[in-house]
């Protein structure tokens, strides 16, 4: 079962039970300088208008209510962010990006109730920009990677949690996997747009 709310995340994580998740895997706004800088933090969205996507940064509070909520926590962009639990585990996206101005790799912080070692995918951001489909969100990331995650740190069974689902690309790897998800996103048009992919792929054969 796939559960989306169109809500501030704040407002449903304080209406769940503690532990209610066994599994959240989160990818909040970094909010930081040289994004803004660079003019990364707006864009054109799904509905014509100017979205400031990445204006805020995840509180203190928020990481309090993710992890009273989930058992366990994958953190995306988890560099960005200061006070989060020591740990030894981490996994990174291998992007292969070619351009020199762009990230080459992404970092994902990992609670020490997952217990693997650090691991890297490694998919190309070029496939993924090129893949059928459009692209709705500007951190869409691919099904594959989330289908990795789920593979390597979930188990069958496990209930899903993501605060922030953007493009919705976790849903489709959820969908594809037989996992339940349970996922909030606060803008109505990339709710919409997100939730309107979903439903293209669970009525039609895979195609992204």
């Amino acid at each position: 079962m796939i559960e989306l709310h169109n809500v501030d995340c704040m407002e449903y994580m304080k209406t769940c039970e503690n532990n209610k998740f066994d599994l959240a895997i989160v990818d909040p706004p970094y909010n930081i300088v040289s994004q803004q800088k660079r003019g990364v933090g707006s864009r054109i969205d799904v509905s014509g208008k100017m979205n400031n996507w990445n204006n805020k940064s995840p509180t203190d509070e928020y990481f309090k209510e993710l992890f009273r909520i989930s058992k366990d926590q994958i953190i995306w962009g988890a560099n960005n962010y200061e006070g989060l639990p020591k740990t030894e585990y981490f996994c990174i996206w291998n992007k292969e990006q070619t351009v020199d101005n762009f990230a080459s790799l992404e970092y994902a912080w990992l609670s020490n109730g997952v217990g693997k070692p650090a691991k890297m995918f490694t998919y190309s951001i070029h496939r993924h920009n090129s893949t059928k489909g459009v692209k709705i969100h500007p951190t869409m990331k691919p099904v594959q990677l989330y289908e990795w995650l789920l593979l390597k740190y979930a188990k069958p069974g496990q209930t899903i949690f993501d605060s922030h689902f953007g493009s919705l690309s976790i849903g489709i790897a959820c969908h594809n996997l037989g996992f339940d998800l349970t996922a909030c996103e606060l803008d109505k048009d990339y709710f919409d747009a997100a939730k309107k992919r979903l439903e293209i792929h669970q009525m039609q054969k895979r195609w992204c």
